[in-house]
């Protein structure tokens, strides 16, 4: 396994801005996004790396903003290794495979979820209250069962402490009715293009969350697409012979969740096996996906339901 890349400050560079994943260089406009190969559970970044991770989420992330170009705009700019930055040519190995050229948007602070199947925090509220993000749904769903419909589950976007789940109706009095439609409706038309392509490759998206931000007057979908850090990904064929083993970060929450903690800072680190059960899962949805081929179109199939 290779060497784990944690931050630019490694490269004697200095980010603008660090998330808990991903750093950026402002080069003016583009932006230059390096995503690092940290991971974080619970809102909390874990000590132990998973080397490799960043490159695999970068390039699922620019796979799919590519592939739904004619549906939504991005903020990709290029992820073409030919185009890095002349700026930063002596950097180029260090960073190759988990960098991508972005146009600078501004964020709107919510957190589009989309859930298709009963499943997190859902399911326990479903158990409790028979609703998913304050919807009422049919009773006799079963854990990790389809939805009758998609759902639109926002949450906010805090800067310091957890997210918080909103209806859609608080959503409306924070940010507009008219913008609150907007994320909605194109949450889930990428939703439905994507478990739709997904699913073709054997693969089941159940939920998944998108940021979307404003480029001039253009609602943009921005940060990163449909990855297993932001998604829950179940093998189709083992979905159907029962409950679903999880291709994505779910795994390593399980894994937290057996642990004695309180899930604040500082977290507990991951184990060898755990780190490399990450990483083969991650590969698992990246090569099922085919990344690494031409990008589909898959502006099509955002306007029906598979």
């Amino acid at each position: 396994m290779e060497q784990a890349f944690t931050s630019v400050r490694d490269l004697g560079l200095a980010p603008t801005h660090s998330g808990k994943v991903r750093e950026i260089l402002d080069l003016g406009d583009p932006l230059l996004i390096i995503t690092t190969d940290r991971i974080s559970a619970f809102d909390c970044i874990l000590p132990t790396p998973v080397p490799g991770k960043g490159k695999i989420l970068n390039r699922v992330s620019a796979f799919w903003f590519h592939a739904l170009r004619s549906l939504v705009a991005t903020h990709l700019v290029s992820d073409r290794e030919e185009e890095f930055p002349g700026d930063l040519a002596k950097l180029h190995e260090q960073l190759r495979g988990r960098w991508m050229l972005v146009r600078r948007a501004k964020r709107i602070p919510i957190e589009c979820v989309v859930r298709g199947y009963l499943a997190g925090s859902g399911m326990q509220e479903y158990k409790q209250r028979g609703t998913v993000g304050g919807v009422p749904l049919p009773d006799g769903i079963p854990p990790y069962g389809r939805l009758p419909e998609p759902l639109f589950t926002p949450t906010t976007k805090e800067e310091v402490g957890h997210d918080r789940p909103v209806t859609f109706e608080e959503l409306v009095d924070r940010i507009g009715r008219e913008l609150s439609v907007q994320l909605r409706d194109l949450s889930l038309r990428i939703f439905q293009a994507a478990h739709a392509f997904a699913a073709s490759k054997g693969l089941i998206l159940a939920d998944t969350k998108f940021e979307f931000g404003w480029i001039a007057d253009r609602l943009t979908l921005i940060d990163e697409a449909l990855t297993p850090d932001s998604s829950r990904f179940w093998d189709a064929e083992q979905y159907a012979s029962g409950s679903p083993e999880p291709l994505d970060k779910e795994y390593v929450r399980a894994y937290l969740k057996g642990l004695d903690w309180d899930r604040n800072p500082p977290a507990p680190g991951l184990g060898a096996v755990q780190i490399a059960e990450t990483y083969r899962r991650y590969m698992i949805v990246h090569d099922a996906l085919g990344v690494g081929d031409e990008p589909p179109d898959l502006g099509e199939l955002g306007a029906k339901r598979d």
